[in-house]
């Protein structure tokens, strides 16, 4: 790693137990005592309560400097506005920005992300969030048209809805090593080819001549999009200060969030008058747009890359020549070469154990961040907002079948617009609920008296699971029984959206709390979080989407969603309760073991 690459580290200014630092001058340095793997992107979805932006902190000296001379400033004199915080961004030269095509950007990269102005913070977040809505968008485009799907290649509604549910399985998977190859190439090249390979495959699906080809196209073009959940977040990250972050985050899960508001209408309106076959016309035309934009309004944000061969390349001359020979070898490195002579067996054992190494760490490496599962704060996180997001695909597999058929014979585009209700829930909480969690990190912490030695509060990710938790944790599981028995019964359309509506509140508030707090739980790779959550929120709603549609033919929607109800209330309670009388003691072993 050249020393460029180690200046621009990229999120060493967070904390495990997440500290609100003032922003220093450039000429000044502030250690950090958290170091952590984590979760990149991410963004990821997925999730609109963000990270703590409190404007309590204590006044700077000048020019920012954290150098203070005089008496401690009491408490009720902390506040000032982050607008006071200035730093001026140092454009990185046009020939040495990093990433694909970087010399198209027309925001230029910069040494530092966080530097850029607000103005340009919000664009890059736009950029992203816009982004973000392509992987949800195309597993909802298609609902309002599965019974089309399934006329046109002569199969049944179970195999139909594969394409939906192995589509969120691709979703799972894919972001592993997306997070993983982000780390070693970059934020901007990782977006660029990813949707141009989503563009490719749902070009495949718009042409796929029977259900086998239609359903492995739509799996390659899921896993494409899913890119986003595993990096966004990430780039999140990079651009925003933690205290500022709350807001920033929110909007940035506004993207995902009207993928599921937009697409069943897009979707329903598209295959009514043109035939399902235009909808994934339309992600082609999404993508390409979404890939010009990305071209010239993303810039690189990660500040440190991880180097995959020199890494391999000094593992292997270690493990083949021993620690001398690496010192010898590695001396090539630097204004004379060394003159050892490495023999020919040696050197071709060296050649082999680094394309080894580099193999796995590029495809066998990611699989090993489904080993943060082993922490308890991490793995009862993961899991409530696995849950959620299983029941909110059930459910969306209920609404197509069943207001699609007698007593209410819905057509294809009133179809979609039934799935506006819970998507509207999810805006409403994005936009707020980020905002509520951020006034309660830091009433916790003003109620704990928790200052640093800088006079900041200090936040703690146990602290975002207060009285938000405990109404979602009720809000939705109620929500999911009203549904069920309203659409069984035949009860007029708009009682069961009335509880969709209010199921999308209440599963926006846990998917908000779960993502913030797993990116608080391991800050220094966000990316890797966001990964382990989406690996196994997803595989979640694949099994909701394979067993909805089998289950309401067999039992109904009363029975089927009383007893998601059922299971989802019981899981929000166990959670919150454990990390309420947990949490720290969690966090902090955590933190030990990570090296932190």
């Amino acid at each position: 790693m050249d020393k460029k690459d180690y200046d621009r580290d990229p999120e060493k200014n967070d904390h495990s137990t997440i500290t609100s630092t003032a922003t220093s001058a450039r000429s000044s340095t502030v250690p950090v005592d958290a170091s952590l793997s984590g979760l990149t992107g991410t963004p990821d979805t997925t999730v609109a309560a963000a990270l703590s932006s409190s404007t309590e902190e204590a006044p700077e000296s000048s020019q920012g400097n954290l150098s203070r001379s005089g008496p401690p400033v009491s408490p009720d004199k902390r506040a000032i506005s982050i607008r006071s915080e200035t730093r001026t961004a140092v454009p990185v030269p046009r020939a040495e920005r990093r990433g694909l095509l970087a010399r198209f950007a027309i925001i230029a990269e910069v040494e530092e992300p966080k530097d850029y102005t607000r103005r340009t913070k919000w664009i890059i977040t736009f950029i992203v969030a816009v982004a973000g809505a392509a992987a949800p968008m195309g597993s909802g485009i298609l609902l309002p048209a599965l019974h089309e799907v399934t006329l046109a290649f002569s199969t049944t509604p179970t195999v139909t809805n594969l394409n939906i549910a192995l589509y969120m399985l691709s979703m799972s998977i894919f972001p592993l090593w997306w997070s993983s190859f982000s780390e070693t190439l970059g934020r901007r090249t990782i977006y660029l080819t990813s949707f141009a390979l989503f563009l490719l495959f749902n070009i495949l699906s718009a042409v796929s001549t029977n259900i086998a080809m239609f359903i492995v196209m739509r799996i390659l073009s899921g896993g494409a999009a899913a890119s986003v959940q595993a990096v966004g977040a990430g780039t999140i990250a990079d651009l925003w200060e933690v205290k500022e972050r709350g807001r920033a985050m929110g909007m940035f899960y506004l993207g995902p969030l009207c993928g599921p508001l937009l697409s069943p209408i897009i979707g329903g309106a598209l295959s009514q008058g043109l035939g399902w076959r235009s909808s994934m016309w339309f992600l082609v035309f999404y993508g390409g747009v979404l890939i010009l934009g990305l071209l010239f309004f993303l810039p690189e944000t990660l500040k440190q890359r991880i180097d995959v061969v020199a890494e391999a390349e000094k593992d292997a001359v270690q493990e083949t020549v021993g620690a001398d020979g690496a010192s010898l070898t590695l001396s090539r490195t630097k204004s004379r070469p060394s003159l050892h002579r490495t023999p020919t067996r040696q050197s071709v054992q060296i050649t082999t154990r680094k394309y080894a190494a580099i193999l796995r760490r590029c495809f066998l490496d990611p699989l090993r961040i489904i080993l943060y599962l082993r922490f308890p704060a991490v793995a009862i996180t993961v899991y409530y907002a696995s849950i959620t997001f299983g029941t909110l695909y059930a459910l969306n597999i209920s609404v197509q079948q069943t207001f699609s058929r007698p007593p209410y014979n819905f057509g294809t585009t009133v179809v979609g617009l039934l799935y506006i209700p819970n998507s509207l829930g999810y805006v409403l909480a994005s936009i707020f609920g980020g905002r509520w969690v951020d006034a309660i990190m830091l009433r916790e912490a003003r109620k704990a008296g928790r200052y640093g030695q800088d006079g900041k509060l200090q936040f703690r990710p146990e602290d975002r699971m207060k009285e938000n938790a405990w109404m979602a944790g009720v809000m939705f599981p109620a929500a999911l029984v009203w549904y069920g028995w309203t659409a069984e019964k035949g009860v007029h359309w708009i009682v069961p959206m009335i509880a969709n509506f209010f199921f999308g509140i209440g599963s926006m508030l846990v998917f908000a709390m779960a993502t913030t707090m797993l990116t608080e739980f391991m800050p220094q790779k966000s990316s890797h979080g966001i990964a382990v959550n989406n690996f196994v929120r997803n595989i979640f709603s694949c099994v909701g989407g394979v067993v909805a549609e089998p289950l309401i033919v067999a039992i109904g929607d009363g029975w089927l969603f009383t007893g998601l109800g059922v299971i989802a209330f019981v899981s929000g309670i166990a959670v919150i309760l454990a990390m309420k009388r947990f949490g720290a003691r969690w966090r902090v072993r955590m933190d030990r073991e990570m090296g932190t």
